[in-house]
């Protein structure tokens, strides 16, 4: 017998729009949820971003395939009414809209709680239900730049750099999924549902690694290394003969055979470098060294024989090279996905691997606007 996807049977009411919601109601739906997506009039924002083909957002399209599309209006009490018997029969409920959106339109949690007590509601923000700044909205440039994670992103020390993905929306959505996913799990123990707060500020907060610890421990701020670890050494890109490759020696045995491996056992031996400690305080001068002897060949050859000798190693791969990666080929982490005119583009699979689920090649079909509402009503027992 067929397996099941973990979340078969759980239906999710999506209210939200962009990213930080659509993601995480993506992550639902590959892990087997039905997810129910309510569009205002004029449709989700993103269905307006680039690039597109044939007048399709490839945007949209990657963040809400799977998904069904129904268009309501919830200042409409006729559309509201449709709305409550979605509802009712939800077991999610997950909005990203301005604070007290929802609210506002006569759904507050007090009344989703007492209406639907088996309902977990999940609400993503920029800064969350409490707090002096929760009434105020924000994008992901804002919460990059106010977590602090703009300020050890860049190339120097005056040189700040927004995360080349949207890392303040994405991780909210991440974070987000695992709310949800344990409120499901306490439900069925419980038998009630619950509210779940995720702040996109929070959650930047969260994923700051060790730079809090390293502030607390020597009252100085962390700054931008480029690719470069601020507590492993060698730890970043090198440049070879032809291109920059990416070395990672986490500790002292990887150093030594790396040492060994470019015929430097004198920089092994030398008194600068002997503890990670020392290499990350002397890192310019080990940089130095290394690319003496990486530049003496070209990076196709320096990565066969560190990756033969078991040393973490990558060429600083483009978005093309890594469409061709075996590797990520054979996790399936690319699915094609067919529009209506036989074009194909790509989009990224689903990362969580489960045994004795059978994965497919071919992605499923984002919804086009209000294209569910027929099958909606009949799902839901709605009159037409």
């Amino acid at each position: 017998m067929k397996k099941k996807l973990p979340l078969n049977g759980i239906t999710v009411l999506d209210l939200t729009n962009v990213l930080s919601g659509p993601y995480a109601s993506l992550i639902l739906s590959d892990l087997g949820a039905s997810v129910i997506k309510v569009e205002k009039p004029n449709g989700d924002d993103s269905r307006r971003y680039g690039p597109f083909i044939d007048k399709k957002s490839c945007y949209f399209l990657s963040l809400n395939r799977g998904k069904k599309s129904i268009l309501l209006d919830l200042k409409k009490e006729e559309d509201k009414k449709i709305f409550e018997k979605i509802l009712s029969n939800s077991d999610v409920l997950i909005e990203n809209y301005r604070p007290d959106t929802l609210k506002s339109l006569g759904y507050s949690w007090s009344r989703l709680k007492k209406n639907y007590p088996k309902l977990i509601y999940a609400k993503i923000s920029g800064f969350g239900e409490n707090g002096p700044m929760s009434k105020l909205p924000a994008y992901d440039v804002i919460v990059q730049a106010m977590s602090g994670i703009m300020s050890i992103t860049g190339s120097s020390k005056d040189s700040f750099s927004r995360v080349g993905t949207s890392i303040g929306d994405i991780a909210a959505g991440l974070f987000c999924t695992i709310g949800i996913i344990s409120a499901l799990y306490d439900r069925q123990s419980s038998k009630f549902g619950t509210k779940i707060d995720i702040s996109m500020l929070d959650c930047q907060i969260a994923i700051l690694e060790n730079a809090i610890a390293r502030y607390s421990v020597s009252n100085q701020n962390p700054i931008p290394l480029g690719t470069d670890h601020p507590s492993i050494s060698p730890f970043g890109a090198f440049n070879t003969l032809d291109e920059k490759i990416v070395l990672a020696a986490g500790n002292n045995k990887i150093f030594k055979k790396l040492c060994f491996l470019l015929s430097r056992k004198d920089l092994y031996s030398n008194k600068l470098f002997t503890d990670n400690e020392k290499r990350n305080n002397n890192i310019n001068v080990l940089r130095y060294e290394i690319e003496k002897t990486l530049k003496l060949k070209k990076s196709k050859y320096w990565i066969k024989i560190l990756s033969e000798a078991g040393i973490p190693c990558s060429r600083i791969n483009r978005i093309s090279d890594v469409l061709t990666n075996k590797q990520l080929i054979k996790r399936n982490m690319f699915l094609d996905y067919f529009l209506s005119n036989k074009k194909k583009l790509k989009v990224s699979g689903n990362p969580i691997k489960i045994a004795g689920i059978e994965e497919t090649k071919i992605s499923k079909k984002a919804p086009n606007l209000d294209e569910n509402k027929i099958e909606i009503f009949k799902m839901f027992n709605i009159k037409l």
